[in-house]
C-alpha cells in the first residue's frame, strides 16, 4: 500500500516539479522523477520523525526529573 501511495504522490509531484522547473520530459521520466523524490521524502520524514521523537522524549525526561526534584525539595522539609 505504501508503494502505491508513493507512486501516486510521486506522479503528481513529478508533474508539478517538471512544470515548476520548466523541464520537458516524457511521462515515464516524469513519474520516475516524482516517485524517486517521494520515496526520498518518505525516508527523510521517517528519519526526522524518529529523531524528533527521541529528542522530545529526552526533553520531557529532563522536565519530568526537574519536576520530581522540585517536589522532593518542597515536601521533604
Amino acid at each position: 500500500m505504501n508503494f502505491l501511495l508513493i507512486l501516486i504522490v510521486g506522479a503528481a509531484a513529478g508533474f508539478l516539479a517538471t512544470r515548476f522547473m520548466r523541464v520537458q520530459a516524457d511521462v515515464p521520466t516524469t513519474v520516475f522523477i516524482g516517485t524517486v523524490g517521494a520515496g526520498l521524502a518518505w525516508v527523510i520524514v521517517r528519519l526526522l520523525t524518529r529523531l524528533a521523537s527521541s529528542g522530545l522524549m529526552f526533553v520531557l525526561a529532563v522536565v519530568g526529573a526537574m519536576a520530581l526534584i522540585w517536589l522532593w525539595q518542597r515536601f521533604s522539609r
